[in-house]
């Protein structure tokens, strides 16, 4: 499995994490196998669990366990580890192998994330509020959200531009990005994301107000002028992706001046998601 063509999208059963990835490519999701099982068994190691389940369904030529993938996700401990993943339907056959009086529950569960993305292609804006749930799950405030669901819009909006100009890979995306990010903060994409320490997460979920006003001034500059100039292919492209972070640069060198400090910052928001992991975990453990 290409897990650069996947993101994840961890879902919540009765308050319980369910770590969940979309696959970009195949169109479905992929569930943790271990976080299923311990909400079904409500074992306080059901790596245990899953690890002599899975020798057993092998012995009996179980199709869904040599159908199991792995993928890395993050641990309670705020660690990526190799993890097994199955999709919707080989969810279910598992779930028949495990007796659970959470086994129903989980079913329905399994079936509306089936649903969703359905649903979606129908009505685009089930996305939008699937995202606010998720954002407001992980503890963001409302104003936020807002700003940070405004942000994806204008970046589809910039990237929809970079299209009609001749560019349209996720790698020469990624080059364009770079540069306005460059030109800004000094640094790109994944150099700021090293910077603060991230791994898989979003840069954008964790940057300060700020950055992400530079961020945005940078994006939308870009795309109004790509608008306006009309510049066809990387190359051209790549010229107006760093006038719009010059106009970025300029806006940061003016705050800073007035604020008398550095407005880029290692800060993120990791913090918080690691407490908030561990007291889940203590309290599955309790």
């Amino acid at each position: 499995m290409n897990q650069d063509k996947m993101h994840i999208v961890n879902k919540l059963f009765n308050n319980e994490t369910i770590r969940t990835v979309w696959d970009n490519e195949k169109e479905k999701y992929y569930i943790s196998v271990v976080d299923i099982v311990r909400v079904l068994t409500g074992s306080t190691n059901p790596q245990t669990y899953w690890r002599v389940l899975k020798k057993r369904l092998k012995d009996e030529g179980n199709e869904t366990v040599t159908n199991c993938n792995a993928l890395k996700l993050k641990a309670q401990d705020g660690k990526y580890r190799l993890t097994d993943v199955v999709d919707i339907e080989g969810m279910f056959r598992i779930i028949e192998s495990i007796p659970s009086k959470n086994a129903e529950p989980i079913k329905g569960w399994l079936a509306k994330l089936g649903s969703e993305r359905i649903d979606e292609t129908f009505d685009p804006s089930l996305a939008f509020q699937r995202a606010i749930d998720t954002y407001r799950a992980k503890g963001y405030d409302e104003d936020w959200i807002i700003k940070r669901i405004k942000g994806i819009q204008d970046r589809k909006k910039l990237t929809e531009v970079w299209k009609d100009n001749g560019v349209d890979s996720n790698l020469e995306y990624a080059i364009l990005t770079n540069d306005i990010y460059r030109e800004w903060s000094g640094m790109t994409a994944k150099e700021y994301k090293e910077f603060k320490g991230l791994r898989k997460e979003s840069l954008r979920d964790n940057m300060s107000d700020i950055e992400v006003l530079l961020a945005d001034i940078g994006e939308i500059t870009t795309r109004e002028l790509a608008k306006k100039h009309k510049p066809y292919g990387l190359s051209e492209n790549r010229k107006i992706a760093k006038a719009g972070g010059e106009v970025a640069s300029n806006t940061r060198k003016d705050i800073e001046e007035k604020l008398g400090e550095n407005v880029i910052s290692k800060n993120n928001n990791l913090n918080y998601q690691y407490i908030d992991d561990n007291k889940k975990l203590e309290s599955t453990m309790s």
